[in-house]
């Protein structure tokens, strides 16, 4: 074999080593495609909250009835939106000394609840949004916890009948959660101003009471149509002395 045939023969096995190598690689399956991003942690207000500062008190208020557990529920569990009015610690600081210890714990959720919407409302919807509120504290009735939301440019305001304040800031909001400032801790009129309770309507009188009653009255009292009977025969007898008289002077 010459030296060209046999530079040949080497350089054809190459490039059949070249080819098949190729094949090879073209018919290897594909890799698998890359694994998407790991779902972000669930939404907690309180680590948002503390997160943003100045909101100790309230934070500790949520944990201790329990609320910011029935967030954490809500949130992550359910599509339900939720918007929050979060006081600072500056807010609570002007309520008269000793007004949370003195709430039960039964007013300490339902004042929790009072700062809280069940519905996400983004800061354009305070502009068209139907009053009052009612809040995850329940009744939104007169008396009871009315929350009224109005806006005047930019300015949101909102009153709870005790007290007036407007949103100061945003603290987060993702589309399911807003979370906004404001600078006075609201008080709803069911816990520090309560009605008194109307009173009872009177029991309705017994078939035998009525007939009692109608028997008491003046109208029937027998003593009375003795005296009227008295009354008039003393005036026939005086009517009839004078008719004699007249009768023998004539």
């Amino acid at each position: 074999m010459g030296r060209k045939t046999m530079t040949k023969l080497v350089f054809f096995i190459f490039l059949h080593y070249i080819y098949c190598s190729t094949f090879s690689l073209a018919q290897a399956p594909s890799m698998a495609p890359a694994l998407a991003p790991a779902p972000s942690g669930p939404t907690n207000v309180t680590k948002i909250l503390e997160k943003a500062g100045q909101f100790t008190i309230f934070i500790r208020l949520m944990k201790a009835t329990q609320v910011s557990n029935q967030l954490l529920g809500q949130l992550n569990n359910t599509y339900n939106g939720i918007t929050i009015f979060a006081p600072t610690d500056n807010a609570f600081s002007t309520l008269k000394s000793g007004t949370l210890n003195s709430l039960s714990d039964e007013q300490k959720v339902e004042l929790v609840q009072f700062h809280i919407i069940p519905a996400y409302l983004s800061s354009s919807q305070f502009q068209t949004i139907s009053n009052p509120l009612r809040t995850q504290a329940g009744d939104s009735g007169d008396g009871k916890f009315p929350l009224n939301v109005t806006t005047a440019g930019n300015t949101v305001n909102i009153t709870s009948g005790l007290t007036n304040t407007s949103v100061s800031g945003t603290v987060f909001t993702d589309g399911q959660l807003a979370v906004y400032q404001i600078d006075k801790v609201l008080q709803p009129l069911q816990i520090f101003d309560p009605r008194p309770p109307a009173p009872a309507p009177a029991p309705a009188k017994t078939k035998k009471q009525s007939e009692e009653d109608v028997g008491d009255s003046p109208d029937d009292d027998p003593t009375a149509d003795k005296s009227e009977a008295v009354e008039k025969n003393v005036g026939m007898t005086v009517t009839l002395i004078l008719i004699a008289l007249i009768t023998l002077l004539s």
